[in-house]
């Protein structure tokens, strides 16, 4: 008798190795499997430019790391600390245009880098909400009033329009992709706007995966919310999954996308990372 419906890891159409550079870009989700990954040997960079939420910004910042495309001061806007950049976290922002400009575009380069080296690109939605300022979608409100924002719904085309030219150039420059929705919970949104939220971002996946059938999907949102399907495998918030819940679904996706070999190589890795945090007591 089953008292769960568990997902079995399904065999994926390429395997990710040890050799392989790894691009994760996303949720804060996103970090907690960037962090497994670099513990466990491989050459991962995960969200150099802090989380990225919502689609739209996602496919902006790989269309300009494609392009190796610089900011410039043009692409801040004063505010409370001086300058500030929009597009990423608040720590792109200060008194001095030339610092923020410096910063963004130094962690900016580290995905045009990366992404030269053809890449496993990993990406997880988090949110199909987006805030728009004067017009434009941005990627952090940088606590600016919220009378300078408006909030909507992004639809499932609006999303494929962004994305399909960047994930096709992707591909054409032999990169493979792996896309995800985030299992993270949106309280912010409502139940039922993270709900209606959430769907969007499986329907927007459908249609890209239509449209691009060389794209891997991996069911991260699926894992916990009808596997694990238990409050007992969120953190103390209510909205992010616990360690043992990330350990879990990682533990399925390098079945997925991990030979044998690689994941007996990843444990040993992550043996030796463990003992390398350790300090012997003089």
């Amino acid at each position: 008798m089953k008292f769960r419906t568990e997902i079995e890891p399904l065999r994926a159409p390429f395997c990710i190795e040890h050799s392989d550079a790894l691009l994760l870009l996303g949720s804060c989700f996103t970090d907690e499997v960037g962090q497994r990954l670099v513990a466990d040997g491989f050459d991962a960079v995960a969200n150099p430019l802090g989380p990225i939420y919502n689609p739209v910004m996602l496919a902006r910042t790989l269309g300009r790391a494609l392009a190796d495309s610089e900011f410039v001061e043009a692409d801040l806007i004063p505010g409370p600390r001086g300058m500030h950049c929009l597009d990423y976290a608040t720590r792109y922002s200060g008194p001095l245009a030339s610092d923020v400009l410096s910063l963004l575009n130094g962690d900016m380069a580290r995905v045009s880098v990366q992404l030269r080296r053809q890449p496993v690109v990993i990406l997880t939605f988090g949110s199909a909400y987006v805030y728009e300022h004067s017009g434009r979608v941005v990627g952090n409100c940088h606590k600016f009033p919220a009378s300078d924002f408006e909030r909507r719904l992004l639809t499932p085309d609006e999303i494929c329009r962004e994305l399909v030219p960047v994930l096709s150039e992707l591909l054409e420059r032999g990169c493979r992709v792996i896309l995800t929705v985030s299992p993270i919970r949106h309280l912010a949104d409502g139940l039922h706007g993270n709900t209606l939220s959430k769907a969007t971002l499986h329907l927007a996946l459908e249609q890209l995966r239509a449209q691009l059938p060389r794209i891997a999907y991996f069911p991260a949102f699926e894992i916990l919310v009808d596997d694990l399907r238990d409050y007992r495998f969120y953190a103390a918030d209510m909205k992010h999954p616990s360690e043992v819940a990330v350990d879990y679904i990682y533990d399925i996706f390098s079945q997925t996308f991990m030979s044998a070999d690689t994941r007996r190589a990843a444990q040993q890795a992550r043996k030796d990372y463990k003992h390398s945090l350790h300090r012997p007591i003089l």
